[in-house]
């Protein structure tokens, strides 16, 4: 735009300024939006947000050339820039969620989203450096537009994970950084319309992306359940996204059986939790010795602690989970409460609500038991929860002749990882006993990992049958042998210095 063309007053110059801090706050959302969606959906979310980021980046720089190219009529280009930004960005998680299920598409969809976003977001910057210039000063724009830019980009960062996430959800939040790109081409149509050829169009189109992004916002709820619809078999009846995972509980067709969902990953199933947690809970609170203070960690859904309180000698029971939204919600919504009998709001129960490494580094308690009933290894931030260095912490919990026991994963579907889990605790100085059983749920077989000090493991397991509906003294003794096809020549050992678990995890369970 030439520069006899445009006046750039004080209050003009302070529009552009006031939309550099925006779209570079929308900006940065969408990057953590399309990469907390993949993270989700695809799981091992160091590969998705790696992927997105530097994609992001790099079809940003390829924005900021085409503007090269771009001679005339920038603040139009601005508007209608913002306007597609608004469109395609607002509707991008919506998008990723009805693709997913033909899964030869996600991937492309994903790229092509990216590539095309950050190359619009690209250009904005630019442009209105340019336009910035217009007053004479170009240092000065350049120092304004880029101290603003990061300014922006920073508030963005922040919000998403405090506010926008735990508050909006995925997909309000969209809609809602959408509506903010539409409302930036609307001022600035407002303010430069003498300067634009066909101002009241540009005005019409800026109103009528707010007007649908405002539709699919008041409808967000419906949109909601149909795309998470796509990714259960089951219907939905309470989902809920926290600042650390998304919560999805289901009802299965033509009976009352539930199953509860954490990020996608199955947490239990109604119709066979308790051989899962009759496994994990008895071999380690039956075995000989004293058990009053007992620590789970994971577990919020009070399904263990059930199993716990059967043993009427265990005095206090801690559990440990990060999320407070998962404890709460399974110690009010009837269809858990019902499964768990209550177990949460027990007198012997202690619910601590922070993360499990960091609990163990810093509690000067000492426990009898130890149970470890944590989401399988899939991203960097659990796998830190299967190291050396978390079972080293652990063993300053844990009474000399205390006992603790992990879940372990698949001795079949990730063979790897299972007996890594195993080899880890052995190299933070446990003996270890490992062992499965059957839960159809989880896809046939489940392991779980036993550990004490030297000289302290149990040889032989007494169940007291009357306490359980699957587990006996028979099946334990049965359980702690393999199939050829279940073991492997040599196991890694994972540590937080050299993360290796959650990859071979991710590399195994991406087989089926």
């Amino acid at each position: 735009m030439p520069s006899n063309q445009l006046r750039l007053t004080r209050s003009r110059a302070a529009v552009l300024q006031i939309s550099v801090l925006v779209v570079a706050l929308c900006g940065i959302v969408y990057e953590l939006l399309i990469a907390t969606v993949s993270s989700y959906l695809l799981g091992d979310s160091v590969r998705q947000f790696s992927i997105t980021i530097g994609l992001f980046m790099a079809a940003m720089g390829l924005g900021a050339y085409i503007t090269r190219f771009v001679n005339s009529h920038l603040i139009a280009r601005f508007v209608i820039i913002e306007i597609l930004v608004a469109l395609i960005g607002g509707l991008s998680t919506v998008i990723l969620f009805l693709v997913f299920p033909w899964s030869g598409f996600y991937q492309p969809t994903m790229y092509g989203l990216i590539i095309t976003i950050g190359t619009l977001v690209g250009m904005e910057i630019p442009l209105l450096t340019r336009v910035l210039s217009e007053s004479g000063d170009i240092r000065r724009s350049i120092a304004d537009v880029l101290s603003l830019d990061y300014v922006g980009a920073l508030i963005g960062s922040v919000a998403f994970p405090l506010f926008l996430l735990p508050f909006l959800g995925l997909f309000r939040a969209s809609f809602v950084i959408g509506f903010f790109n539409a409302g930036v081409a609307l001022f600035n149509v407002a303010v430069f319309s003498a300067l634009l050829r066909f101002p009241r169009r540009y005005a019409a189109l800026a109103l009528l992306t707010c007007a649908m992004l405002i539709s699919v916002l008041v409808t967000s709820e419906q949109i909601t359940a149909f795309a998470e619809g796509q990714l259960y078999a089951d219907r939905i009846i309470f989902s809920e996204q926290t600042p650390y995972q998304k919560i999805v509980l289901t009802r299965e067709a033509g009976n009352d059986r539930h199953r509860l969902y954490l990020d996608g990953h199955i947490q239990f199933a109604e119709s066979d939790e308790y051989r899962y947690h009759e496994a994990l809970v008895h071999p380690v609170l039956s075995a000989p010795g004293p058990r009053k203070e007992v620590l789970i960690l994971g577990g919020g859904d009070g399904l263990a602690v059930r199993e716990i309180l059967k043993y009427q000698d265990v005095e206090r029971i801690t559990l440990v989970d990060i999320d407070p939204a998962i404890t709460r919600i399974c110690s009010t919504l009837a269809p858990i409460t019902r499964l768990n009998q209550g177990a949460l709001q027990d007198p012997r129960v202690r619910i601590r609500n922070e993360d499990a490494f960091a609990f163990l580094r810093q509690s000067k308690e000492v426990f009898d038991r130890v149970i470890i009933d944590l989401p399988d290894p899939h991203n960097e931030a659990l796998s830190k929860l299967y190291s050396v260095e978390f079972y080293t912490l652990l063993s300053r919990r844990l009474a000399p002749s205390g006992l603790a026991v992990s879940q372990s994963t698949s001795p079949l579907m990730t063979k790897e990882t299972f007996w890594a889990v195993g080899e880890t605790m052995h190299s933070a100085g446990y003996d270890v006993l490992r062992y499965q059983v059957n839960v159809p749920s989880f896809s046939g077989d489940w392991g779980f990992t036993l550990a004490a000090r030297p000289g302290f493991l149990p040889t032989s397991f007494l169940i007291p049958e009357n306490k359980t509906r699957f587990l006996t003294s028979r099946l334990m003794e049965a359980a702690t042998v393999f199939a050829k096809d279940e073991q492997v020549q040599s196991a890694l050992t994972n540590s937080i210095f050299e993360p290796k678990l959650y990859l071979t995890y991710n590399r195994e369970a991406a087989r089926w």
